[in-house]
Order: structure tokens, then C-alpha cells, then sequence
């Protein structure tokens, strides 16, 4: 007659068993006792949302994200949380409406933050790595804008921080630990390049205005961005002002390079050069830069993944602006027109961080500031410009 044999047992794993059930991670949400409902019940009323948060998300898509949380805890209220407060506008620009606690809220909320990023910046994410290309000598132009029509320039880059929650979700002492590293890699930067860095609370309104540096608006502080502000917050300036590195204002890191003369080559080497130095530093302080295999460098915001990089030229236009055919034009060139709080200045810069290397889309702006600067000169004679306008991609 068989018998069921007992279950062997084995003396070590009897005695074991509860060291090594300990060391299972825990469910990040298990540490939490939050009093929500079910999630119908928290589902918010995105009727008139106009961010691409608002477009995306369904009561489907966020009971797949309720119950989960970060190692961090970052849940996913926090990361849609901008887009309720700031729910845009129908005329105005779409906005991504989400932001990125740590910089695990893009895995654990993928299905979420993919879709964000693929209509904001219109490309489809793919398991291919992204290319980079920080090489400025495959820049064709920049340094030869019209300086009757290009007034300025300014190239920026964002980068996060390996190991450190995003600015929304940050504590103090991570932030100040951010401001230690930046002071520790920049020194090593000032080897090459003179400059000092300068804290917020050091600096008078008038000195901050002088650097670009503006006080924080309503928006941040209630999303996070901003608090304990002026706290753990810097900025490193080179003595030639070329360069700027902002420590902790919106990102970690954010390098600025303006030109007055409007040089977008000379704007961008300077980017490139700096941003590869301050790479290799983090790298020693084993902190690096942080890179997603899909997204490639991210931070904070959707909106600025892939590359990191704006590209932005301050140009005069009086007959543009009102043409038939400028949207279209923008669109085909994919770059932005904003207003600015002069009439006839309007700020152009490329719309999307991904899908191109750097190299790419800063050709995207300067080609697209020519071809708006012969457009305008052809206006300006009463000549058509429908011959001009660029085919649909």
C-alpha cells in the first residue's frame, strides 16, 4: 500500500527561516497606513485638464498604478499631483502634467510615464538605447545667425543624481548632501575653468536677477520643487560668465551657457565640454549621472528626458508672428515660438529632449532660426513665403 511520504525537512532550513524571511524587501506601501478609498473613489476629476496627464490617464490605468510605491515612498498621487495643480490651459501649450519622484517612479509607473513621454515628445520609445552625441564639432552653423534678427542665445542641460530622490521628494539632508557633492566636483572643474560657487541665501535680489535666478513661483512651492527654500540651494559661476551650473534651484544639476552675441556653437560647445568634465567627476564621487536604458538621462520631469537639452534664441519678429502659416511651419521644424515681454522678441527653442542626440536638436533650433529669418526678410518685402515652408514629415 503506498503511503504519502511526510515532507522532508531539512535542520538548516528549520532554523534559518526566520533570518531569511527577514531579509525578503518588504512592500514599500506596507509601510504606510494611508486612509484612502477604493481607487474609483480617488480617481480625480480630469474634465478640464488640458496636460498630457490629463489626456493619458484612465480610471483603468490608475488602479494598475494605485497600490504601488517607490523604495523611496513615492506613490502615484505624487507623481500626477502637478497637473492637478496646474491643469493648463486649451489655447495655451500642453504641458506633461506629472513629475518623477526618484528616479524609480519611471520603472515602477513605466506604463504611465512611456505614454507621457511618447505623446509629449512625439517618439516611440523602443528597446534600443538611446544615442548621444556631444561632439560640437558635427554642428553645422550656430555661429552664424543674422544679428539683425537673432538677439541672444542660451543653451541648457539638466542632469540627475544617482542615489538622491528627485527635487519634489528630496529631504533636507539629501539636498545639502547634493550641495556637498556639487561643491566637491566643481572644485575639481575650477582646475580648469576659474569660478566660485556662490549660495542663494549669500546673494541679494538684485545679484540673483543679474544670474538669471528667479524666485520661486507659486506652482513649485506647492508641488514641492520649492521647499525650504533658499536652503541647500547654489550657483557656480565661471569667471568669464560663459558658464553657469545651477545646484538644487529646479534639478539637481542644470549648466547654463548664454551668449549675447547669439554664437549657438560657441553657447553649446561650452555645454558640451563642461557637462563631459562634470560627468567624469560625479563618476569618481561614485555618484553619477542617472541614465535609463529606454529614456536615457532623466530627471524630475518627462519633459526633459533623453538629452536634457533646451536650446533657446531670442529673435525679432514683426510679420511672422501673424501668418497663416506658422503653425504649420513650428510644427514641421519641431521647435517652439513664445512670447516674451517684448512685442516683437519671441523666444525659439526645439520642443523635444528626445529621440535625437545633441547634436541633432541643436541643429533642429539653428536651421529653424534661419529659415524663420528668411521667412520674415521675404514678409518684410511683401514676397510669398508659402514656397519656403517645410514639407510634412
Amino acid at each position: 500500500m503506498w503511503r504519502v511520504k511526510p515532507p522532508v525537512t531539512f535542520p538548516k532550513e528549520v532554523k534559518y527561516r526566520p533570518i531569511l524571511e527577514n531579509l525578503i524587501p518588504p512592500d514599500p506601501m506596507a509601510r504606510f497606513h494611508l486612509k484612502r478609498g477604493f481607487p474609483q473613489e480617488e480617481f480625480p476629476d480630469l474634465c478640464r485638464n488640458f496636460t498630457w496627464m490629463g489626456r493619458i490617464l484612465t480610471l483603468d490605468l490608475y488602479r494598475r498604478q494605485f497600490n504601488r510605491c517607490t523604495q523611496s515612498g513615492v506613490i502615484f498621487d505624487d507623481v500626477i499631483r502637478p497637473g492637478l495643480e496646474e491643469p493648463g490651459d486649451y489655447l495655451g501649450p500642453v504641458a506633461v502634467g506629472c513629475v518623477a519622484g526618484d528616479a524609480e517612479s519611471y520603472i515602477l509607473f513605466c506604463d504611465f510615464f512611456d505614454r507621457v513621454i511618447e505623446a509629449y515628445h512625439e517618439q516611440k520609445i523602443t528597446s534600443q538605447t538611446p544615442e548621444s552625441d556631444l561632439n560640437y564639432d558635427n554642428l553645422k552653423g550656430g555661429d552664424d545667425l543674422d544679428r539683425s534678427y537673432a538677439v541672444r542665445c542660451e543653451v541648457s542641460v539638466v542632469r540627475g543624481i544617482e542615489d538622491f530622490c528627485f527635487p519634489t521628494h528630496c529631504s533636507r539632508g539629501e539636498r545639502r548632501r547634493l550641495l556637498t557633492l556639487a561643491r566637491q566636483a566643481l572644485q575639481q572643474l575650477e582646475q580648469e575653468l576659474a569660478g566660485r560657487l556662490l549660495l542663494l541665501t549669500d546673494l541679494s535680489q538684485e545679484q540673483q536677477s543679474e544670474l538669471n535666478l528667479k524666485a520661486p513661483t507659486s506652482f513649485q512651492l506647492r508641488i514641492g520643487v520649492a521647499r525650504d527654500w533658499p536652503d541647500a540651494r547654489a550657483v557656480w559661476v565661471s569667471e568669464n560668465r560663459s558658464l553657469l551650473v545651477w545646484v538644487n534651484i529646479d534639478e539637481h544639476l542644470r549648466l547654463v551657457s548664454m551668449r549675447e552675441d547669439a554664437n549657438v556653437a560657441e553657447a553649446f560647445q561650452c555645454i558640451c565640454i563642461s557637462l563631459q568634465k562634470l560627468e567624469k567627476y560625479y563618476r569618481g564621487l561614485r555618484h553619477p549621472f542617472i541614465w535609463k536604458q529606454q529614456l536615457g538621462w532623466v530627471t524630475s520631469s518627462p519633459a526633459n528626458v533623453g538629452t536634457g537639452l533646451r536650446i533657446s534664441v531670442l529673435i525679432k519678429l514683426q510679420h511672422l508672428p501673424t501668418h497663416k502659416h506658422l503653425k504649420d511651419v513650428l510644427k514641421r521644424l519641431r521647435i517652439n515660438m513664445d512670447k516674451t515681454d517684448s512685442p516683437e522678441l519671441y523666444n525659439i527653442s526645439n520642443m523635444a529632449t528626445f529621440g535625437f542626440t545633441e547634436v541633432a536638436l541643436t541643429q533642429l533650433v539653428v536651421d529653424g532660426v534661419k529659415l524663420l529669418t528668411i521667412m520674415e526678410k521675404r514678409l518684410e518685402g511683401n514676397l510669398s513665403i508659402d514656397e519656403l515652408v517645410p514639407a510634412q514629415k
